[in-house]
């Protein structure tokens, strides 16, 4: 995030607390008044006598209480008026900008100049690059003289990282270049994500005909190149593309580079949400606030403190709730696990004396330790959030159904998705409608979640009409709420054995690369007919 960028859209949320300002100088400039009345010298002393006689008076130019509580006052002002430059984050939506890889899988990616290969040291970078970003989407895409996507947007590295593995020029249907149709394809992954997200090209080079379709129109998502060359190489098509270039390093440096604009895109895909709400930042400006108030213990500053307090009470109860506990804006790339911190008696104790659960609940959710701030939280619409954000997809769907909004129903919604609640979630999409007919992808959530059950409904039936012959079971019993299918009774023949779960994971093909290079080409004749 640019300096530039946080200017552009900088703003308060709640000026009208700056009508405070114009009482602030009032009294200042009052109080520097009588202190200037104080120092001036009687007409009955001689000047140097007059200030011998004196003690205790400020002299010309000492900072003042009367400086100092202004200041403190400018600060709770400019805290309370809300200062933003970032929006909040859909809680439904994972916080981390999603990413699609397109990785070029051509014979001149074998070369061992970047050992032990191009295409080995760029599987390693796009491995090291998922593992930073555990609950990220990310989507993998293909390319040689065709493009494929290879596996779609995902929150699990685990399953990017066998096809991953799988990839290689022999896998590919055609040799070639078409770095366009595999940033066309990118671009076509993202438009189904809630947010824009970013484009990173693994390559070693580009055929001049694909430059063009590098400089179309802005789309909204960000493009980065990880080029694969030696330390001091650079392909002059690739130079001359409009996005941030980045060298293969021997150490972690490019990554940081990726994920430094991979923060930033997400960034600014939040700012251009008109959807999400603003964050409130004003909380930081009490830290200096304190610190000012802190001279408080200094001589002829009591009394002065004592009206500051006076004029704070009845502004702390206007002070905005979102600025008592800040949402998590940490790095937007880093999203791994934090660790389990123990917490002392006593420590708890002071913070239960000074701080209720709920801001304790949310204090831990700055730190993302969403497993700890469900066990603070007692406002049921957070803590069903707090466990979502855990994993705690049963007991989410559990205290959610406490909550009568549609912010809740969404996020139950989505838990009920994840823990294989199909039917549920789709009567979940629904309330979310009956509740804000315009919520924000509410439909789409719907229409996805009737998509999955009726995939799953019809894939049983299949399953439960016997359709699916030779693979055999001695009963099947089919959930039939839905009224689809019938109850069967399929006989084994002799002889027949079923696998165990452990004998069918292990007769499954362990080389992905024969499997990718069958749908590869299927996909490529579907294609070209």
């Amino acid at each position: 995030m640019t300096v530039f960028e946080v200017l552009s859209a900088f703003h308060f949320l709640r000026p009208w607390w700056f009508l405070g300002l114009p009482v602030v100088a009032g009294l200042w400039w009052w109080s520097r008044r009588r202190q200037q009345q104080a120092d001036q010298v009687s007409k009955h002393f001689a000047p140097h006598l007059a200030s011998a006689l004196r003690t205790g008076q400020a002299r010309n130019g000492r900072v003042s209480p009367a400086h100092i509580l202004a200041a403190l006052m400018i600060c709770l002002l400019t805290g309370l008026a809300g200062p933003s430059w970032n929006r909040v984050a859909n809680p439904s939506v994972s916080q981390t900008a999603p990413l699609v890889i397109a990785l070029e899988v051509t014979p001149g990616m074998l070369a061992s100049d970047v050992p032990p290969s191009r295409l080995e040291r760029a599987k390693h970078k796009i491995e090291s690059l998922l593992a930073s970003r555990a609950g990220a989407d990310t989507a993998l895409i293909a390319y040689a003289g065709s493009a494929h996507l290879v596996v779609p947007l995902t929150n699990d590295p685990q399953l990017i990282k066998p096809y991953l593995e799988g990839l290689s020029p022999q896998v590919m249907p055609k040799d070639g270049d078409v770095a366009a149709e595999a940033y066309a394809l990118s671009q076509a992954v993202l438009e189904a994500s809630a947010v824009k997200g970013t484009i990173v090209l693994v390559s070693d080079g580009m055929a001049a005909r694909n430059a063009p379709a590098f400089a179309g129109g802005d789309d909204g998502n960000a493009l980065a190149i990880l080029q694969m060359l030696p330390e001091g190489q650079q392909d002059a098509v690739l130079a001359s593309i409009d996005a941030r270039c980045v060298q293969v390093s021997a150490d972690d440096t490019d990554l940081a580079q990726l994920e430094k604009l991979l923060a930033s895109a997400y960034a600014q895909a939040l700012r251009d949400d008109d959807r999400l709400a603003w964050q409130d930042n004003g909380v930081w400006l009490a830290w200096p606030a304190a610190v000012l108030a802190l001279l408080w213990f200094r001589r002829g500053w009591v009394l002065g403190a004592a009206a500051l307090l006076l004029w704070l009470a009845p502004a702390a109860a206007w002070w905005p709730d979102s600025a008592l506990a800040q949402h998590n804006s940490g790095s937007v790339a880093k999203r791994a696990e934090p660790q389990r911190e123990a917490v002392s008696p006593w420590l708890q104790g002071l913070w239960d004396a000074f701080l209720t659960p709920d801001q304790q609940g949310r204090w831990w959710m700055s730190r993302r330790d969403y497993a700890r701030a469900s066990e603070h939280f007692v406002d049921p619409a957070w803590q069903g959030y707090a466990q979502f954000r855990d994993g705690q997809y049963a007991a989410a769907i559990t205290t959610l159904a406490q909550v009568d909004t549609a912010e809740a129903a969404y996020t139950q919604g989505v838990a009920m998705i994840r823990n294989r609640q199909y039917r549920d979630a789709v009567q979940a999409f629904e309330t979310v409608l009956q509740r804000d007919p315009d919520y924000p992808d509410g439909e789409r959530n719907l229409a996805l979640a009737k998509q999955i059950l009726d995939y799953v409904e019809k894939t049983r039936e299949q399953s439960d009409t016997g359709e699916e012959a030779g693979e055999g079971a001695d009963e099947v019993v089919f959930d039939n709420q839905a009224e689809r299918g019938e109850q069967t009774s399929i006989q084994a023949e002799r002889g027949d054995e079923l696998l165990s779960p452990d004998q069918w994971i292990d007769a499954i093909d362990a080389d992905t690369g024969e499997y990718l290079r069958q749908r590869f080409a299927l996909e490529a004749a579907e294609a070209g007919s």
